[in-house]
């Protein structure tokens, strides 16, 4: 099956210790008819086939499967040719025509990479600690791919034998050259797609971008996914209703403070008047209470900090409305107790007028 006299190559370890290996020719026909043979199937099976048979063997040659026939060298064997004709069918598949007479390397034992070429994962590119190494190769390959942008663009911007220039255009190759840096080259490639005309004809033109990332950072996932199903369907928050709700409830109140300022006069109140206002203050207290408890729950509930409300202080806002609230003008009306003294001789009058009719019964 060899064709040709295998060549002898020696390498330096570390330490001095010499390792030889031999590299040998062969023809590539042959070298998948040995891949055939060592899985012990027809030469003309398929993929199908050769798996089937791959899978058997290994289930005896793995070392750890603890079957008789477990060897470690013919595992690695088997594992060797089943990956030769695996792409041989990948080849095949896409078309690829192989040369069967063509010469190959074969490597006859494993190959160990000496110490000294523990490096060149890196390309042998910096010096220091593997991390340090990273680093520097990281920004090596930065550079790279910047100057392939740049000769890129600079071929673009070459003219062809038949193409017309352009005014200026003679300059634009200047212009890339001085630019540097990637925020540059981003902001360069956008504005050409929009000299180009790219963007001009996009779907919803002019017109706001839809806000889908307007999640709170607050919020966990599901309640944030939870308050967007409740508003598609037409529901709202409770935090949002219980809010509308206070606001209302302090606006009432407000309101029947105001109502009640507006029937006594200016400031400083009379006796009866002061009395009158701290009575009707502690009525509206257990509405107070009432707005304080609904205040509290909202906090509990309410998603974010700055949302929340501070608790209502009512002799604050009693107080605020004594003195910026309307106020009657001018002196009380006594009307009321006029109407009183009327009823009152009303009253009297009707009564002599029933003994009258009473005693010229009797006369």
């Amino acid at each position: 099956m060899l064709t040709n006299r295998p060549i002898k190559v020696s390498l330096i370890k570390q330490y001095g210790i010499p390792l030889r290996f031999r590299m040998v020719h062969t023809r590539r026909g042959e070298l998948y008819n040995k891949c055939y043979r060592l899985l012990g199937v027809n030469e003309q099976s398929d993929q199908n086939t050769v798996r089937n048979a791959y899978i058997t063997l290994v289930k005896k040659l793995h070392p750890d499967s603890g079957h008789p026939e477990a060897s470690a060298e013919r595992f690695q064997e088997v594992d060797t040719a089943f990956r030769i004709l695996q792409e041989k069918f990948a080849k095949a598949r896409r078309g690829i025509v192989e040369d069967l007479q063509e010469q190959v390397k074969v490597y006859d034992i494993k190959h160990t990479a000496p110490q000294h070429r523990q490096y060149l994962s890196f390309d042998g590119v910096g010096f220091g600690t593997p991390a340090q190494r990273q680093k520097q190769y990281q920004a090596v390959r930065a550079a790279k791919a910047q100057e392939r942008v740049l000769e890129h663009r600079l071929s673009k911007a070459q003219a062809s034998e038949t193409a017309l220039m352009k005014k200026g255009d003679y300059f634009k190759k200047h212009e890339i050259k001085t630019k540097y840096g990637y925020d540059r080259v981003v902001e360069d490639l956008i504005q050409e797609a929009m000299s180009r005309g790219d963007f001009s004809n996009l779907s919803g033109f002019g017109k706001p971008l839809p806000d889908h990332q307007s999640q709170n950072p607050y919020v966990d996932f599901t309640t944030h996914k939870i308050n967007k199903i409740m508003l598609d369907n037409g529901f709202t928050p409770e935090w949002i209703t219980l809010h509308k709700d206070i606001r209302q409830a302090v606006e009432m109140l407000k309101e029947d403070l105001r109502r009640v300022r507006s029937k006594l006069g200016p400031v400083p109140l009379s006796g009866q008047e002061d009395q009158q206002w701290g009575k009707w203050i502690e009525q509206q207290q257990d509405e107070a209470t009432k707005i304080n408890k609904m205040i509290d729950k909202f906090n509990l509930i309410v998603p974010m900090m700055n949302k929340q409300m501070v608790r209502l202080n009512l002799e604050r806002i009693g107080t605020d409305v004594l003195e910026n609230g309307p106020h009657r003008v001018g002196p009380q009306d006594d009307r009321p107790s006029n109407v009183k003294k009327v009823t009152q001789n009303d009253t009297t009058t009707s009564r002599s007028s029933i003994l009258g009719f009473i005693g010229s019964l009797f006369g």
